[in-house]
């Protein structure tokens, strides 16, 4: 195949390079960094796809943050791609902080009582909700017996909470992101503009836009 690696990757390098990026996350932020500035449309809804994106990284819907954000984008006419990557806002360096920042504010709204080990091994419970989850689905089809029980206690203890949790810090957040983007994305695009033009009239001095200048480009 023509487009397939030369150097095939195992299982343990995949789950390596998802939680430390090849080249390093410096090098990861520079490319989202540089691709966020090279997306078409103004600056603010390139940066309002972005505080979407940062808004839906405190969300619970962990494996749908694409689909969320990119639903949201469409809603409040931002940026599509801006807005997916700004949900890398969410990533295994900031999953234990949001997650506790989430749990803690919608344990406090809800007015409930905040068990301490509910900050240990938030990953495992989401693994196990959703194995459940299709545990059951596939029950709906078989003689299997289907059981909701952790299921629903997941529901009662951290999807909910989280859910609700997370929208006053994820608001925020977002937010945030936004005005610290609008300028930023701004004098890029500016500086960009600005060179192009430079190279534009070099082109014309040397003649070598003539024939376009006389069709009208």
């Amino acid at each position: 195949m023509v487009f397939r690696r030369r150097d095939r990757r195992g299982v343990g390098r995949a789950l390596w390079e998802g939680i430390y990026p090849k080249g390093g996350w410096n090098r990861a932020y520079i490319y989202v960094k540089h691709r966020l500035r090279r997306l078409p449309g103004t600056p603010e809804q390139i940066a309002r796809g972005i505080g979407i994106g940062v808004f839906t990284a405190f969300s619970p819907f962990y494996g749908l943050h694409f689909l969320v954000a990119g639903l949201l984008a469409v809603l409040f006419r931002a940026n599509v791609l801006a807005s997916l990557l700004g949900t890398f806002f969410g990533n295994p360096l900031t999953y234990i902080p949001i997650g506790a920042a989430a749990l803690g504010t919608g344990y406090a709204m809800l007015s409930l009582r905040m068990d301490s080990e509910l900050h240990i091994g938030f990953g495992q419970m989401f693994i196990r909700a959703l194995s459940e989850l299709w545990y059951n689905f596939r029950a709906m089809f078989t003689v299997a017996q289907a059981d909701w029980t952790y299921l629903i206690e997941f529901w009662h203890t951290i999807f909910f909470p989280w859910l609700v949790g997370g929208v006053p810090p994820g608001i925020i957040s977002g937010v945030v992101a936004y005005y610290i983007s609008v300028p930023a994305i701004r004098v890029y695009k500016n500086r960009r503009k600005g060179l192009l033009a430079t190279k534009l009239a070099e082109l014309r001095k040397k003649g070598l836009l003539k024939r376009d200048e006389n069709s009208g480009l």
